[in-house]
């Protein structure tokens, strides 16, 4: 027996005679300031050993979320902690009434529970997922949420920093400020600025970098071909949601015109939302938000869902650490896995919101050998920078 394994059995030990009676105690929720996109909200279970999890509920619309978050635990409170599907099924009524903001509050409260009984067994989050088959996840630097000038030389300023940082993959959502159904001047005056954006970024990572865009559902099917075309210069490494997930018909097309990988997905809940998109061939690589989709079993689940299709997955998440953890939990282990989202440059402070920091190298986030997530929440740092 390695070190490694004598110290995870002593500290499992104790714990595992006396897990049937560990129960779920408590909820604490934090809110974190971040910028004018939103604030991160966290999710920390307590437990009757004293064990504490982690979980991400942010953008998932704020105080809705939070009232979610104290309801769903009424459905835990003096509960064990390897109840994952009952949970789920008692929270779909609630989840399917209440949209995004219930989905995400089940989804928090589902990672803490990954977390708890990783850490009750002595061992990474990971090993209740199948195990790994890498030890490093790939992270592409969303520099969107972070880029305030959002000229063409705003857009490659933030590109160099990330590049800077060590990322070899960089994504920008160029056409934001577009106005839904605009007049062909307008459309055309901002697809253009759209291209401009991406093409300053293009030259300020190189030819060798990877290179994203996010569309943010701006254009019809015609809107979305044209587009697609023009982008052909730029040699993507995906277009993503050019057009809305719905009727997934208009996806289809675009994809099967494209000479690019096209992407999408981030906004889709459950196994059974993502069934008719992938029979469709909506998109080359899917992209379920651990958050958004409900919860990191349901990850799972949607991956090996695209295994089978031949899908690539690539998990949304331009959140908290606490939330690319937990998609890095199941991301170590899954097949068809392609690269992780990582919001860059929002805070400096990011890294510090956790303890021991989160550390990525030159993009790669290194698969933890920890106890659950591996990490606790700094609470200095959430002291500091809470929400009012």
């Amino acid at each position: 027996m390695t070190r490694r394994e004598l110290a995870g059995a002593l500290i499992s030990a104790p714990l595992a005679s006396a897990l049937p009676n560990v129960t779920l105690t408590g909820l604490e929720i934090f809110r974190v300031k971040v910028n004018r996109r939103g604030d991160w909200v966290l999710a920390r279970l307590r437990t009757s050993a004293g064990l504490t999890g982690l979980g991400d509920a942010s953008h998932g619309r704020d105080e809705q979320t939070v009232k979610h978050l104290n309801q769903f635990f009424e459905i835990l409170r003096g509960r064990g902690l390897w109840e994952v599907e009952r949970f789920r099924q008692a929270a779909e009524p609630a989840m399917a009434a209440g949209g995004q903001p219930a989905t995400v509050a089940f989804s928090a409260l589902e990672q803490c529970l990954w977390d708890l009984q990783a850490q009750a067994a002595g061992v990474p989050a990971w090993a209740l997922f199948g195990g790994k088959i890498r030890d490093g996840i790939r992270n592409y630097a969303n520099i969107n949420r972070s880029t305030e000038d959002r000229s063409p030389e705003g857009f490659a300023s933030m590109a160099e920093r990330a590049v800077a940082a060590g990322f070899d993959a960089v994504k920008l959502a160029p056409f934001d400020d577009m106005p839904r159904q605009p007049d062909p001047a307008t459309a055309e005056k901002f697809t253009q600025l759209g291209i401009d954006r991406a093409a300053a970024v293009r030259r300020a990572i190189g030819p060798k970098r990877d290179l994203l865009i996010d569309v943010h559902n701006h254009f019809d099917v015609k809107g979305g071909l044209d587009l697609a075309r023009r982008f052909e210069p730029l040699n993507l490494f995906w277009l993503e949601e050019t057009t809305p997930a719905r009727p997934v018909e208009n996806l289809a097309a675009i994809n099967r015109a494209a000479k690019m990988p096209t992407a999408g997905g981030e906004t889709i809940r459950g196994v059974k939302g993502f069934l008719p998109y992938l029979a469709a061939q909506a998109v080359d690589i899917a992209m379920p938000d651990v958050k958004y989709c409900g919860g990191m079993l349901e990850l799972k689940k949607i991956a090996a869902l695209a295994e089978a299709a031949g899908v690539p997955v690539s998990p949304h998440g331009p959140a908290s650490p606490i939330g690319n953890l937990a998609a890095a939990q199941v991301c170590a282990g899954m097949p068809n896995f392609l690269i992780l989202e990582f919001s860059f440059g929002e805070v400096p402070w990011r890294a510090e919101l956790i303890d021991p920091p989160e550390a990525l190298e030159n993009g790669i986030l290194k698969v933890t050998d920890r106890p659950g997530f591996g990490v606790k929440l700094n609470e200095k740092t959430v002291r500091r920078y809470a929400a009012s």
